[in-house]
């Protein structure tokens, strides 16, 4: 995706995209990506041109160049401190050019942004590798194509390469029946071409859009042909790989208990999601499988307390059990996890389980553990002491804030898997997509007699039991010693029989193939042994039990990513000029949170909420350096005050950020929201800094003041706690706890010494940052941010400081022109019947960076905003902090 942030919709014309090229080869299911973006700054000022693109989990990026006026900066993959040394000296003789960093939702964001002189021409190219999974009966390979406007030259162009041949290919209409007929298809018996190329004039939303309707994922889908039930394996250039991905058994019955968290942060939309997945996964049990559910806050129950069979009445029992759920409370993990191996074992003494069917728990949790045991690893220890051999537990995370590794290594240590997912409207959806990979075993128990130093992939299948649908891939190194125990017996237990199947090669045949395939990669299995030695490696250090056997597996991961040019999470991409004199560096932080192997660049979000809607969550800030590379615009814009204080003001009609400083006193209430037909107040009171700095005194806002009159609800947030009050009742929480509190459908959750959310009614959210300062600062004090979403809907009524821009007022910027501050440009605004000199500037996010904050471009608004909100702003001055504006 190609984005401009922080530039007005006046100027993004004069960024244009001359080309937009994904080229991607298969070969044996290794795909190599190549993703190149040709843009230029028609504009006679400098702009900032983003290269955003997005990583398939479990892709290893191994190379990334930058073309500038003509001037290449290539890559180079060095140890990670090593190249963060290489970077610091740099940086010191003010050779740096900047950083560049990468976030992970459900794919991973590679993100290099440019100040780009007017005129100039850049080239960003990126390669990855992946290997592609076996999911459902077929390959699916996704390439998400958003170029963001038009391109001259847009292409996507897949080759294939199976020498085991095809058995069908098929590319959805997944961009929209805009697209229908422009995709090319060419299948041979073994290798295929998909080409998509649409015109400029195909691109457009509409005959007369200036934008583009190129907006989505192409998707092309396929599968192999399986001759033999022992799979396939392949021999050449030094190394194998065999597949084995079994058709036509029969499901084993399934023992499957349901571990669900209801606690308080799953209110709203997580827990309405959860509840229509259920009732599907419910609905798709056999008659054959046996199930229960356990379901938990502070306090564990069960539907049933033995397993039942899953009879059409027992189902529909469940279901309107799972629908009557309540949200509330805390989060007993521990408890629930161990009641639902208590349930399997009962059920396994008393004989009550088909010796044929498998055994598994699906655990879905939002969070990490508030009440009982507490500490992660004693849970695990706990799990795994209890757990039957032949159990299997899969981790279900919703949420952007979930502990993902706490949640992966409970899996990968009980024979699963873990996925996290998302809190919004996908939730359905993804959970049960989730269940049908996971719910369908064919195979109790695989065993394979591979050379030594052979690896299994673990992320995909790490666990005793075979999937239907899927496949289990293992690829080891060849030699002359070793070449005949490829020949190998893979033996297999299944419902009926067992069964013994041997696998054999024709080497020669292949490469004669590969060899002759001019598109083929000829490292492919080389690739792929890389590839899951690496990920096996990681597994192996996320579990293991002894700080000297991690160190190990440091040292053996670092050199193997050396060796094969790949990032990893002990490695960082170097990226210089030819003359070697002016660096960037692709890095990750220290800090950072990973998944057991996903192998790719990244930064874990900083601890959003649990219970953050969607749009509380902003793209990981890059240091600002110098003025070439620049921190990512934040993803979703919204509406804010914060810091001395500044307020943003996101104007969605025009795409704009309007900016202005309120300059007031210690004490005063400033009224934010005033909304009387909604019965909603938001008001601030200010708070001084320690003592005047260049004779004056800056003011924050000390407490914020939400009143619901409607649901005669008080909630007063200070920088000491938290306080909700309904008439005479009143219950606290402190920052020092992550916890929350549900009343007349008003859910308050409080991340420890971090965030406050506001969710009403599941239709308005609201989010205070708290900021801490040293204690001893002889300055600055503790003081409070709001973030206010443009979805939140007030009546048109709404006024106040933010509240009257609800109703969004007409804005024409024109006329920009240098200003007295040569980085600072002027322009002209005219909104309200005013005409107003505004200055192009930068303020502060700090969703994610509470720190530092995330740049965002604004037009600021002198004189305390005067021309831009209606009066004074003395006028928002109210006496109390439950306050309504009078006469706005």
């Amino acid at each position: 995706m190609q984005n401009i942030p922080g530039v007005s919709p006046s100027r993004i014309f004069k960024i244009s995209i001359y080309s937009y090229k994904v080229q991607s080869t298969i070969t044996s299911r290794v795909v190599n990506t190549m993703i190149q973006s040709k843009v230029e700054n028609k504009a006679k000022h400098a702009q900032n041109l983003v290269f955003d693109v997005q990583i398939p989990k479990g892709a290893f990026i191994h190379n990334f160049t930058m073309n500038i006026n003509g001037i290449t900066f290539t890559s180079s993959i060095r140890e990670k401190s090593a190249a963060r040394q290489q970077y610091a000296q740099a940086r010191a003789k003010g050779k740096a050019a900047g950083i560049i960093r990468s976030s992970a939702l459900d794919m991973e964001n590679f993100k290099a942004e440019l100040n780009v002189p007017g005129g100039m021409k850049v080239q960003f190219e990126i390669h990855y590798q992946e290997m592609m999974r076996r999911k459902l009966g077929s390959y699916e390979y996704v390439i998400p194509l958003q170029p963001g406007r038009l391109a001259k030259h847009l292409e996507v162009d897949v080759r294939i390469i199976e020498p085991q041949g095809l058995r069908y290919l098929h590319v959805p209409n997944s961009l929209g029946d805009h697209f229908a007929g422009i995709t090319t298809i060419s299948k041979g018996e073994k290798k295929a071409h998909v080409s998509f190329k649409p015109t400029v004039a195909q691109q457009r939303k509409c005959p007369t859009c200036s934008a583009t309707a190129v907006d989505g994922d192409f998707v092309v889908m396929y599968d192999v042909h399986r001759e033999t039930k022992a799979g396939e394996l392949e021999i050449f250039n030094g190394y194998f790989i065999h597949y084995f991905a079994p058709d036509n058994l029969d499901p084993l019955p399934k023992n499957i208990l349901f571990v669900i968290d209801v606690s308080g942060s799953m209110w709203g939309l997580k827990m309405k999601q959860t509840i229509e997945a259920m009732k599907t996964i419910l609905g798709d049990l056999r008659p054959d499988d046996h199930f229960s559910i356990v379901d938990f806050n502070h306090n564990v129950r069960t539907w049933r307390d033995d397993l039942v069979a899953a009879t059409a009445p027992q189902k529909e029992d469940a279901k309107k059990y799972i629908q009557e759920i309540q949200p509330n409370g805390g989060t007993n993990i521990n408890e629930a996890l161990l009641r639902a191996i208590f349930i399997l074992k009962e059920a396994s003494n008393l004989g009550m389980l088909d010796p044929n069917s498998v055994s598994m728990i699906i655990f879905v949790s939002d969070g990490d553990p508030t009440v009982g045991e507490l500490k992660l690893t004693k849970i695990q220890k706990n799990v795994k002491q209890n757990i039957p051999e032949d159990v299997s537990l899969f981790s279900l995370g919703i949420g952007f804030d979930v502990d993902y590794d706490f949640l992966d290594r409970l899996a990968h240590e009980n024979h699963g898997m873990a996925q996290r997912i998302f809190g919004n409207q996908e939730t359905s959806s993804q959970m049960k997509k989730f269940y049908n990979q996971v719910s369908t075993p064919l195979l109790k128990k695989v065993e394979f007699n591979y050379p030594q130093g052979s690896v299994l992939d673990v992320t995909q299948n790490s666990f005793d039991t075979y999937f239907g649908g899927s496949e289990i891939v293992v690829a080891g190194k060849v030699d002359a010693d070793n070449v005949q125990l490829l020949q190998s017996i893979i033996t297999a237990t299944s419902s009926n029989a067992e069964l013994v199947l041997e696998t054999l090669a024709d080497v020669e045949g292949l490469d004669d193939f590969l060899k002759k395939e001019p598109h083929a990669d000829p490292k492919f299995t080389e690739k792929l042994w890389a590839y899951l030695t690496i990920n096996q490696l990681l597994a192996e250090r996320n579990l293991a039990p002894t700080a000297a056997l991690k160190r190990n597996l440091t040292r053996s991961i670092l050199q193997m990513s050396l060796d094969h040019h790949i990032v990893t999470p002990f490695t960082a991409m170097l990226i210089e000029n030819p003359e070697r004199n002016e660096r960037m560096l692709a890095d990750s932080p220290q800090d950072q949170k990973r998944g057991c192997c996903p192998g790719t660049l990244g930064v874990a979000s900083n601890g959003l909420n649990k219970s953050i809607p969607s749009w509380a969550k902003s793209t990981p800030t890059t240091e600002q350096l110098l003025n070439v590379l620049k921190a990512p615009t934040v993803a979703t814009r919204i509406t804010s005050v914060d810091n001395d204080p500044h307020f943003i003001i996101h104007l969605l009609k025009s795409q704009e950020n309007i900016c202005f400083n309120i300059d007031s006193e210690p004490g005063k209430i400033l009224n934010l929201v005033s909304d009387p037909d909604s019965g909603i107040v938001i008001n601030g009171q200010l708070t001084g800094a320690k003592k005047r700095e260049n004779e004056k005194l800056s003011t924050y806002f000390g407490k914020i003041g939400f009143y619901f009159k409607n649901k005669g609800l008080k909630v007063e947030i200070s920088t000491e706690m938290i306080t909700l009050k309904d008439g005479s009742y009143s219950t606290a929480l402190s920052w020092s706890d992550t916890g929350s509190i549900i009343r007349k459908r008003l859910l308050v959750s409080v991340k420890k010494d971090r965030r406050v959310t506001i969710t009403m009614d599941t239709e308005m959210s609201f989010v205070v940052l708290l900021h801490r300062v040293w204690k001893n600062h002889p300055v600055n004090v503790d003081f409070l941010g709001i973030y206010i979403p443009p979805t939140n809907r007030f009546s048109p009524s709404a006024h106040g400081l933010i509240g009257q821009f609800m109703s969004e007022p007409e804005v024409h910027i024109y006329s920009e022109r240098p200003g007295r501050d040569p980085e600072k440009p002027e322009a002209t605004m005219e909104v309200k019947g005013h005409k107003l000199t505004v200055t192009s500037g930068l303020q502060k996010d700090y969703r994610t960076d509470q720190v530092f904050g995330t740049n965002v471009h604004c037009w600021f608004v002198h004189n305390c905003g005067k021309g831009f909100i209606d009066g004074h702003y003395k006028d928002y001055l109210v006496p109390h902090l439950y306050s309504f504006l009078k006469n706005p």
